[in-house]
């Protein structure tokens, strides 16, 4: 009976046991860790950057450049010291024209967060991407910086109702991208001359700082469709250098461009017989009238050489370019001439000739442009220009394998309909 007893007691004092350290086990698996060891799990925020400063560290407040104002105003009216001042000048020169702030521009002032508030930095935003910062230290410190830009690839697509530069508005495009497309198409397409229902598509970069989009970036392909039919262009590079080929390899860039000024109108056509607006007589017009705003920029149709700058009554400020031994341009009521423009002065297409005026026989500021081909008048808007070299032989594979993807994409039909007000575009 003694020995059933001390066996009962055993066992209640070995449970009793087992129960404690269960417990204890249980308890010490619940602490936080940090009660027995150090935590290896400590975040630490990282301070607020803004063009390389330390935002936290200051009092930041914004302005805008007024009218008349200069940096060293600015910096007189934050009580920067007159010796800073006085060193703007010399410590600025081939960093930054202090001479050409803008006003509307903002500017930020960087102080001490203590009762000195004492001014450290002030950076002027020159533009969207370019900003100059001014440090005063022991001296002035002077540097020009640039945000991060950032390439996003869009594909966009619009119809045009009227012309190419409202067609961007009402499908929330930037409105660089004319430009753009206008430059590539130059040859191939006549802008001046777009009708309701032509179309385009391109795969491009749009660049943004943040969030918000600072300029269009390479545009990697392209169609437009004009009168129906349908243009196509793939950038590519051929020896060393880029430029736009349609899908069989053949260079957009023709001898000429379409036109020599940007989104004007024509004002009158080539004609053999017309009433000429000041001397009331009817007269040949052997030219073509493009409508613009005095001062806007004419550029050279194509590679020439000027045989003829001067002035007469009629023609008012002019130029004569002859290009090849068969094709002579002539542009006329200039306001005034392009720089380095003289006689014997070789130009290359696309460089800016004179400037759109209303010297000479002329109502209002307009282009009068000429074309001759073996010396004899033709219409302007009838010239077709020979294409430059294609892409070669050797590189026509490469090529046809590069543009692949782009032709895909080209191609595809849209997912949904495209309607005006709404952003016409997607992610690649």
């Amino acid at each position: 009976m003694q020995k059933k007893i001390l066996l009962g007691l055993i066992i209640a004092i070995l449970s009793l046991v087992a129960v404690f350290f269960f417990a204890q086990t249980r308890w010490f698996n619940q602490q936080p860790q940090s009660l027995f060891e150090e935590s290896d799990t400590t975040t630490y925020q990282q301070p607020l950057i803004e063009y390389g400063i330390p935002v936290d560290s200051f009092v930041v407040s914004s302005h805008v450049i007024k009218w008349n104002q200069t940096l060293g105003s600015i910096m007189e009216s934050l009580n920067v010291p007159g010796e800073h001042i006085r060193q703007l000048e010399t410590k600025s020169k081939g960093i930054f024209d202090i001479r050409k702030i803008r006003a509307g521009n903002e500017y930020k002032v960087f102080a001490k967060p203590d009762s000195s508030a004492k001014v450290e930095y002030l950076v002027y935003e020159h533009t969207q991407i370019d900003y100059v910062i001014l440090q005063f230290s022991d001296s002035l410190i002077i540097s020009a910086g640039q945000r991060n830009i950032v390439p996003v690839t869009r594909i966009s697509e619009a119809e045009i109702s009227s012309s190419l530069w409202e067609a961007m508005g009402m499908y929330s495009l930037n409105p660089v991208l004319a430009l753009d497309l206008s430059d590539i198409f130059a040859w191939t397409v006549d802008f001046f001359g777009l009708y309701p229902g032509d179309k385009f598509k391109a795969i491009y970069d749009e660049l943004y700082v943040a969030d918000k989009s600072v300029g269009i970036g390479t545009i990697h392909a392209a169609w437009f469709e004009h009168r129906g039919e349908k243009f196509y262009a793939y950038r590519h590079k051929q020896d060393s250098v880029w430029s736009y080929w349609d899908e069989k390899g053949n260079s957009l860039r023709k001898a000429f461009l379409k036109a020599p000024l940007r989104f004007s109108r024509i004002s009158s056509g080539f004609t053999y017989k017309r009433m000429h607006p000041i001397l009331k007589i009817y007269r040949p017009h052997t030219g073509v009238d493009y409508a613009a705003p005095e001062g806007t920029p004419v550029v050279a149709l194509g590679d020439g050489v000027v045989i003829e700058k001067g002035y007469n009554n009629a023609a008012g400020n002019y130029v004569k370019l002859k290009h090849n031994s068969v094709y002579t341009t002539g542009y006329n009521h200039f306001s005034r001439f392009g720089k380095g423009i003289a006689k014997g002065t070789r130009v290359q297409q696309g460089q800016i000739i004179g400037y759109v005026g209303k010297t000479g026989y002329a109502t209002g500021p307009h282009l009068d442009l000429r074309f001759w081909k073996n010396g004899k008048p033709i219409d302007p808007l009838k010239v077709e220009a020979p294409p430059v070299e294609p892409i070669s032989e050797k590189n026509l594979n490469a090529f046809k394998h590069s543009i692949t993807s782009f032709q895909v994409k080209l191609d595809s039909v849209s997912l949904r309909p495209v309607f005006p007000q709404q952003n016409a575009f997607s992610r690649f």
